[in-house]
């Protein structure tokens, strides 16, 4: 078994830029040609990641062949690397089996059955539901063992500067402008004693960054979090912990603030969304659990500086004066915002009004990038983003 991630650094003849603070981007990227859909668009269009010549030679370089080779997919927009990828692999290997999955492939599926055509397999949902299984093994001809429980397995990644810790799956909530609900169904929590063994792996491998992927990380936290919390404090491993999917408000607690910053917690993005409470698309947080919030995290110790929050832009009918009370708002309380640029999501409840308020044909994947602000008034401009970026920048 072998993993190619081509958003990894692994030669050394690629240029990769540095990295950020705590381990993030940037990532390398190649200039390509603006596709005429986007031509209104006043940005550059590229793909990132390893190069796609480079890409090719490590495959051409495995033998003996694959009998399977399984394609992941991310945000819809990004499908035509998806699709390169696909047909990369065919012309490296003609007769091997291919199977695409994730976000991409399981929004837009009938998109991808049309551009995929050279996969054999398109799952929809996780790799682990039982006729994807089923569908997996019997592509090589094999009888489908018993389905794995989720786990995380980084072990394929030789010297990581950072790591992940994901111990839920879904999201209780279903909040209109997401499609968590209809990536995974329902709400998973997994052992505490699994997530603590991949932990401690990647620690013993040197790893002292990790970023919780979770979308509901403290709901019940008692059922794994605050365990979890309290045996890393016990292993005193000097690690840092950060939360870039944001957390929900309502369930900061004293003890769970304690934990976390006793843990290692050093970046926290909160999930405000809006600072118009009764104009809410979700019912996940009050003024009054706002406030109470964010009195625990400055009686626990967490500075402002460590805290971001999380403000929705460019929803289908939102008002601009909507997002300048929001900025106003958290900085009012003496924390960043931080604009989280909407993107129209197939099968989430908002969607419909998403394509009649875009000015671009959401039918096609690409129109769905946030970078575009595909349901802003005209669509992303450099006069809007410098208007914007100048409201959040701190001291103003």
């Amino acid at each position: 078994m072998a993993l190619l991630d081509t958003m990894y650094p692994m030669w050394k003849e690629v240029s990769w830029p540095a990295q950020e603070r705590f381990g993030c981007g940037p990532y390398p990227r190649t200039l390509l040609p603006t596709l005429p859909i986007l031509a209104s668009v006043p940005r550059r269009f590229a793909r990132y990641g390893l190069p796609y010549d480079m890409v090719k030679r490590a495959l051409e370089a495995i033998s003996p062949p694959p009998d399977l080779v399984m394609v992941g997919s991310v945000m819809t927009y990004w499908y035509p690397g998806v699709v390169a990828c696909v047909r990369m692999v065919r012309e490296v290997w003609s007769h091997v089996k291919i199977v695409v999955g994730g976000i991409y492939a399981s929004l837009c599926h009938q998109h991808a059955s049309e551009y995929l055509g050279d996969a054999d397999e398109i799952l929809r949902g996780p790799l682990e539901d039982e006729r994807n299984w089923g569908l997996l093994w019997n592509l090589v001809g094999e009888e489908p063992p018993t389905p794995p429980s989720f786990a995380l397995d980084m072990g394929f990644y030789p010297s990581p500067q950072f790591s992940i810790v994901m111990g839920s799956r879904g999201c209780p909530y279903r909040c209109e402008y997401c499609a968590s609900s209809v990536l995974f169904k329902g709400f998973y929590q997994r052992e505490l004693e699994d997530v603590w063994v991949e932990f401690v792996s990647e620690v013993e491998r040197g790893v002292r960054d990790f970023a919780f992927y979770d979308d509901a990380l403290l709901y019940k936290a008692d059922t794994w979090f605050l365990p979890f919390l309290e045996k890393v404090i016990g292993l005193g491993a000097g690690v840092r912990f950060h939360t870039p999917n944001g957390i929900h408000v309502r369930y900061l607690t004293p003890e769970i603030c304690r934990l976390m910053k006793r843990a290692g917690f050093k970046t926290l993005r909160l999930g405000l969304e809006t600072g118009h409470f009764k104009d809410r698309l979700d019912h996940k947080l009050t003024r009054e659990e706002w406030d109470r919030g964010m009195a625990i995290l400055r009686e626990t110790g967490f500075s402002p500086d460590q805290v971001g929050v999380y403000i929705l832009f460019g929803l289908p009918g939102q008002g601009r004066e909507e997002i300048k009370d929001s900025i106003e708002f958290v900085k009012s309380y003496g924390l960043r915002p931080h604009l989280a640029y909407y993107s129209p999501i197939p099968g989430s409840k908002l969607y419909p009004l998403a394509q009649r308020h875009s000015c671009f044909d959401l039918s096609e994947p690409l129109c769905h990038n946030n970078a575009i602000w595909p349901c802003y008034p005209g669509g992303f401009s450099w006069e809007e983003r410098s208007r914007w970026k100048h409201l959040v920048a701190p001291g103003r």
